[in-house]
């Protein structure tokens, strides 16, 4: 079969490029062009025309790249043309009426591309986490992986595991012949070193999960605080409503922004008070759980009514930062209760202090990312992987220390394929589906 989408993005643009990989891409070049087939990776001008006529559907560039030779492996052509919708449907039409020819599902290509070994599971990610970044940093994330540096690690440490693994089958296949001492004191110096390099690379604090996902900061407080005002006010835009009647948010309202070049979703939510109606005790509830689940917490209360006790303070930690908005209808000093917890003094409504309040922003930030030079593990299912692996060590170190060899090997072998499923070394068909879905059409 051969798949065929448009790889730019939708919409209006100077140059728009169709990519077509299978059996059938020469086929198409030659359909479209009338014309033999172009000099590999040698851009050429040609008129493209609608099947089986002379009907002109463009001008543009054509690029041939043989198997296996190209990004997925396979055949491949890209179909340079001008970016508008009507040339690529044109273009589309026309390539659906070859036989075998379809058009491809969201990453394809790129799924393509690891099936035929031309990229391992983890390049795969990296280039959906390229495509999709929205700060310097999270592009700097992806380069790193793509560069190899974590796909390297991982095989390195399960190349050790196999290395192992056949010491301790060749002492169940040949139960009376003695292994030298040096072997088996290797097996479990190398299990055991393994297993430390997985637990230092565990005690991460999650941040490739977080440079990738966004630093999830909640702004918490009770009603008319001035929640909604702050997150409308960071986000240069409206993005929540805004009103004078208590309890107006009952919702969560979420907002990704850049601050400083780190990626971060921002929540607004309900307004924490005592109430009667039960649609606004399930937002107060949401309000509560997305405070616990949050990287920092923007604890906000209004200086007029400066009241922080129960809940509220209960949330505070050392991720949270205390606002005081309204600052310029203060008459009177802070208490010190108050002041113990150094809060951030701002006015929405005059622009005030809000830069202060964005360095503190920008200071939780840079502690949580700190580590961000050693990342190896960027989405859950690695690290999900990863302390499975460390069971397996664990079970298989008692088992081998009592000498259940066949018990202990089938242990090292679990141990081995959990770290083979974070680079696809063995099968892992039942989570490419949900790795690839995440791809653009046309990648």
């Amino acid at each position: 079969m051969t798949i065929y989408a448009l790889s730019t993005g939708p919409g209006i643009s100077g140059v728009a490029i169709v990519r077509v990989s299978g059996k059938e891409a020469s086929g198409v070049i030659k359909a479209l062009t009338n014309k033999s087939i172009p000099k590999p990776r040698v851009a050429t001008l040609r008129k493209i025309n609608k099947i089986n006529t002379s009907e002109l559907i463009d001008e543009g560039i054509i690029l041939w790249f043989p198997a296996p030779e190209s990004y997925t492996g396979e055949d491949m052509a890209e179909f340079h043309i001008h970016g508008s919708k009507a040339v690529v449907d044109a273009l589309h039409t026309s390539i659906e009426k070859i036989e075998n020819c379809h058009l491809a599902q969201p990453g394809e290509f790129t799924k393509l591309a690891f099936q035929n070994g031309k990229i391992n599971l983890l390049k795969a990610e990296s280039i959906a986490d390229l495509i999709s970044a929205e700060t310097e940093i999270q592009r700097q994330q992806a380069i790193k992986i793509m560069s190899g540096k974590s796909a390297n690690k991982f095989n390195d440490l399960r190349e050790k595991l196999l290395k192992i693994l056949s010491h301790v089958e060749a002492k169940i296949d040949f139960p009376d012949e003695d292994l030298p001492k040096n072997i088996l004191s290797n097996i479990k110096k190398t299990s055991e070193d393994v297993y430390k390099s997985i637990q230092k690379i565990l005690d991460d604090k999650k941040v490739g999960e977080k440079i990738r996902e966004g630093f999830k900061i909640a702004i918490v407080g009770p009603t008319n605080a001035g929640k909604s005002s702050l997150l409308n006010h960071l986000s240069n835009r409206d993005v929540a409503i805004v009103s004078e009647i208590p309890g107006t948010t009952r919702d969560v309202i979420e907002t990704h922004l850049s601050i400083d070049g780190y990626p971060v979703v921002i929540s607004d939510t309900a307004g924490i008070r005592d109430s009667k109606n039960e649609i606004e005790k399930k937002g107060i509830k949401l309000a509560l759980n997305r405070a616990e689940d949050a990287d920092l917490k923007l604890v906000v209360i209004e200086a007029k009514s400066t009241d922080f006790n129960g809940v509220l303070k209960d949330l505070f930690d050392e991720n949270s930062i205390l606002v005081v908005n309204k600052s310029d209808l203060i008459s009177k000093e802070l208490s010190s209760e108050i002041k113990k917890f150094d809060p951030v003094l701002i006015s929405i409504k005059n622009n005030s202090n809000i830069e202060e309040l964005i360095s503190r922003l920008k200071n939780k930030l840079k502690s949580k990312f700190i580590t961000s030079e050693d990342i190896l593990i960027t989405r859950e299912r690695h690290r999900l992987h990863l302390v499975e692996c460390l069971d397996n060590l664990k079970n298989f170190s008692k088992k081998n220390n009592t000498e259940d060899f066949d018990k202990a090997a089938e242990d090292l072998r679990l141990a081995t394929r959990h770290l083979g499923m974070i680079v696809g070394k063995v099968d892992v068909e039942e989570i490419l589906e949900n790795i690839f879905n995440e791809f653009c059409i046309g990648k």
